[in-house]
């Protein structure tokens, strides 16, 4: 299956995303730190968060292809919470989460948004998001609605817009493993949902 590239917006709408890499083939493996390196370089330069993700996506394209020991270097996810983070940048002072995720079959995230722009890149595994966007109604202010869904197979890669809201199940019988790129958040815009009592809470 052709690799794909998805973006949420921050209505929750699915799109094919045109993000195709516009390199040469070098002869070197496309490192982390470059990946790093490029990324600031991205969020200096360009304050549009649609066209950071499409550089962005590209970058990462490019670190899927180059760096096989994605597919191996996760933690085994906890039989409790079902899921597991293994952090692989951190930097005081520069707001940049890269890590890569662990899901178990069979567990569900909460519907959340993440209040900063983000790429998922699926390694391994297959997994079902699920969309919400804001009714908007002013009486139930916090009260979403779902908008649509997307398998995402190994390869594919999805960037989601600030607002965007989504929830993710991994499906079949194995782990399901993510390479994940997330900027600054904005904490007090971070929010789970709960779709039947319409309250969103901080995280």
């Amino acid at each position: 299956m052709e690799n794909r590239d998805f973006l949420i917006t921050n209505d929750g709408i699915c799109q094919i995303f045109d993000s195709v890499v516009h390199r040469e083939i070098s002869a070197h493996p496309y490192r982390l730190y470059r990946l790093i390196t490029e990324v600031e370089d991205i969020i200096l330069t360009k304050q549009n968060d649609k066209i950071r993700l499409q550089e962005i996506c590209q970058i990462v394209r490019l670190l899927l292809d180059s760096s096989p020991w994605l597919q191996v270097f996760y933690l085994e996810p906890s039989p409790d919470t079902g899921w597991s983070v293994l952090t692989l940048y951190e930097e005081p002072g520069f707001d940049l989460t890269v890590q890569i995720v662990a899901w178990l079959p069979g567990k569900v995230s909460p519907i959340h948004n993440h209040a900063t722009w983000g790429v998922v890149a699926l390694i391994s595994g297959s997994e079902k998001n699920t969309f919400w966007r804001r009714t908007n109604d002013l009486k139930f202010p916090d009260q979403i609605k779902q908008v649509g869904s997307q398998i995402l197979e190994p390869g594919d890669i999805m960037s989601l817009m600030p607002d965007a809201i989504h929830c993710v199940e991994p499906l079949g019988e194995e782990p399901t493993i993510t390479f994940n790129i997330y900027g600054e958040t904005d904490f007090s815009r971070r929010f789970e949902f709960d779709n039947v009592t319409n309250t969103a809470k901080n995280f």
